[in-house]
This record gives C-alpha cells, sequence and structure tokens, in this order.
C-alpha cells in the first residue's frame, strides 16, 4: 500500500516521523500541510487537525510515536527503531515519552506564549516550562553518559524523538555548557543522516519560529 504523510517539514513531531522513514528509506509521498485544502483533508481524518498523520491503503495512523510503531510493524527495514527485546523496547518508549512529554511539551509552552497578545502571556507557565527543562537536561545528561544513543548502542524510536526536541528546546532554552553529554548528544544527531535531511528540508521556513530562529545549525 502507498504511504501518505500529512505534514509539514517544519513541525518538530512531523520530523520524528520523517526521520523513521528516512532511515529505512521508506518510500512516501508527503501531503504537505500548506493550504486549505491540505488542512481541511487533515481535518476529514483526524478532527483533532493535528499533524502528522499517516494514511497506509485504507488505514488512519494518528499521532507521532504509533506512526513510527506502525511503520515497525507493516514496513520494518534495516533499522529496526523499536528493539525486539521487550525490556529494551520499554526503555525506548520511556525515552520516547521523555522527550515528548517533558522536552517537547515544554518548549511549545515557552513557544506558544510568545504568540500571545502581550496582555494573556503567562510568564509563571513560561518560568515553569524552563525550570522543567532544566531539570530535564540534568537527567539526561546523566542518563545518556556512555552512550552514542538514547537507549544505548542503535539508533531507536528515542532518538527519533530526541532529535526534533533537543533541536528546537535549544533554541528556546539553551542547554548549558556544563551538560557536555546532552550537548554532545545534539551534536550527532545533528550529523545522523536520517536528521540532517530533516533539517534542510525545514530550513527555508525558518522565519515562521515565533521567537525568531538562532543563526546556528
Amino acid at each position: 500500500m502507498a504511504l501518505v504523510l500529512h505534514a509539514h517539514p517544519f513541525s518538530s513531531y512531523c520530523q520524528k516521523v520523517l526521520i523513521a522513514l528516512y532511515e529505512n528509506d521508506t518510500p512516501f509521498t508527503l501531503r504537505l500541510l500548506a493550504d486549505a485544502d491540505s488542512f481541511a483533508e487533515l481535518a476529514r481524518l483526524w478532527p483533532l487537525r493535528l499533524m502528522p498523520v499517516l494514511t497506509d491503503g485504507d488505514d488512519v495512523v494518528r499521532e507521532a510515536s504509533i506512526i513510527v510503531e506502525h511503520l515497525s510493524l507493516h514496513h520494518p527495514g534495516p533499522v529496526r527503531l523499536i528493539p525486539s527485546d521487550p525490556k529494551a523496547a520499554l526503555e525506548v518508549r520511556f525515552l520516547d515519552r521523555l522527550f515528548d512529554n517533558y522536552v517537547m511539551t515544554p518548549m511549545q509552552k515557552i513557544v506558544a506564549d510568545v504568540l500571545r497578545d502581550p496582555g494573556e502571556r503567562d510568564p509563571k507557565g513560561v518560568a515553569d516550562a524552563k525550570a522543567r527543562l532544566d531539570a530535564s537536561y540534568e537527567w539526561l545528561d546523566g542518563a545518556l553518559k556512555g552512550r552514542p544513543w538514547a537507549a544505548g548502542e542503535a539508533f531507536t524510536l528515542a532518538d527519533c524523538a530526541a532529535a526534533p526536541s533537543l533541536f528546537y528546546a535549544d533554541w528556546v532554552h539553551p542547554i548549558p555548557e556544563r551538560f557536555g553529554t546532552l550537548r554532545a548528544y545534539r551534536t550527532r544527531l545533528l550529523k545522523r543522516p536520517s536528521f540532517a535531511r530533516a533539517v534542510e528540508e525545514a530550513r527555508p521556513y525558518r522565519s515562521f519560529f515565533p521567537p525568531g530562529a538562532p543563526d546556528r545549525d
């Protein structure tokens, strides 16, 4: 069945799925979410209108982590993004949730606040989000010591989640220099061909980043 990904290349969660697709050279068609028709189509597939959505024949798969799981089950490739060992798979899924919930979510909170009218800003919420990022950075810096990738020697779903979350989080709340392990991991992710491709494809849209994209990466 032909795969169609309804997504935008600048979206962090869309990049998570794009990395998985690129890792295994999985053929797919990108349905770029860029106009009224494309968003109307997205709404028909997923009334919450959240990207990305994958269609695989008659199957409609929603939520980035579930899409990667679907690809691993139905379109496996040489890079096994979900380990076959249940215990190892549990670690990968835990780290996937950590990057989504405790790095990506507070990063998005900070970005969303920039879009608000000045009178509707939430400085306490932004401060809490930055504190959550600081705590996550510290924990990750310790947890990743001695690991080339998030869960160990192999590149997995956890790294698909880590790449865009750390990429954008470091833009809005830089990873302190004292967390050298985490900073080096982010650098390795940027050099991974699958993520490097996603970053390049998103580069034309950097002017849309609400706080302003830094002149790096």
